[in-house]
C-alpha cells in the first residue's frame, strides 16, 4: 500500500471512529434524560424538568455534526459497499436517537402540567418499570451498534414486547381511573401521554435495532410475523 493510500484509509477509520463517538455520545445523553424525565415525573421536580428540556439542544447540536460529517465521508471518502452502509445507518441512528431525546422532553414537559395529587395514579409505579425496559433498549441497541452485534439487536427489538405490553396495562388503567374520578381526567391524560412517549422510545429503539443488524450483516431482522 503506497503512502497517499494508506493516509486515505487511516483518515476514513479516523473519520468513522469519530461518528461512533458521536453516535455513542448522543445515546449516551438521550438515555440519562429518560432515567431523569421519569425522576422528575415521579418527584414532581419541576427544576429538573427544566435541565432536561434545555439539555436537549446539545443532542440537536451532534445530530447536526453527524449530518455533517457524514455529508463530509461520502463526499470526500467515497465510501463503498460495507463502508457506505455503515454511514448511511450512522446517519439514519443519529435521526432516531435525536427523537428518543425529543419524547423525554415531552415527558418533562408533561410532569410540569401534572398536579401536586399524581401519587394517587396507581401507573406512577408502573411507569419507572416500563422506562427501565425502554432504557435499556436503549443502551443495548447503542452497544450493539458500537459492537455491530446483530445478535443483541434481535435481542432488542424482542424487548419491545415488554414495553407494549406496559403501555396496554397502563393505557386500561387510566381510562379506568378518568372514568371513575372524572375531576384527575386532566392529570391523567398527561401520564397516558407520558406513557405513550415511552413506547415510542421503545419503537424507536427498536427501529435502530434493525438498522444496526443491517449495517452489521447487510440484512434486515426477519419478521417473526412471516
Amino acid at each position: 500500500m503506497d503512502s497517499i493510500q494508506e493516509h486515505t484509509v487511516k483518515a476514513f477509520d479516523e473519520d468513522i471512529t469519530r461518528l461512533r463517538g458521536l453516535i455513542a455520545e448522543m445515546g449516551g445523553l438521550a438515555e440519562a434524560a429518560i432515567q431523569q424525565a421519569i425522576n422528575a415525573l415521579v418527584k414532581g421536580d419541576d427544576e429538573l424538568s427544566d435541565r432536561i428540556v434545555k439539555a436537549d439542544k446539545k443532542i440537536d447540536v451532534l445530530e447536526s455534526e453527524v449530518d455533517k460529517l457524514a455529508v463530509r465521508i461520502i463526499a470526500l471518502r467515497a465510501p463503498m459497499a460495507d463502508d457506505l452502509r455503515e454511514v448511511i445507518a450512522a446517519l439514519k441512528i443519529a435521526g432516531v436517537v435525536e427523537r428518543i431525546g425529543d419524547y423525554s422532553k415531552n415527558i418533562a414537559k408533561a410532569s410540569k402540567e401534572i398536579g401536586s395529587n399524581r401519587k394517587q395514579f396507581e401507573p406512577l409505579t408502573l411507569l419507572p418499570a416500563m422506562a427501565e425496559v425502554a432504557s435499556e433498549m436503549v443502551h443495548d441497541v447503542l452497544t450493539a451498534y458500537a459492537a455491530r452485534d446483530a445478535e443483541l439487536a434481535c435481542e432488542v427489538i424482542a424487548a419491545d414486547e415488554k414495553v407494549d405490553a406496559f403501555y396496554n396495562s397502563i393505557f386500561r388503567n387510566l381510562v379506568s381511573h378518568m372514568v371513575e374520578n372524572p375531576s384527575t381526567i386532566s392529570s391523567a391524560a398527561q401520564l397516558l401521554f407520558v406513557a405513550r412517549n415511552l413506547e415510542r422510545i421503545g419503537d424507536h429503539a427498536t427501529n435502530v435495532a434493525e438498522m444496526v443488524h443491517f449495517a452489521a450483516v447487510g440484512t434486515y431482522p426477519p419478521d417473526e410475523d412471516d
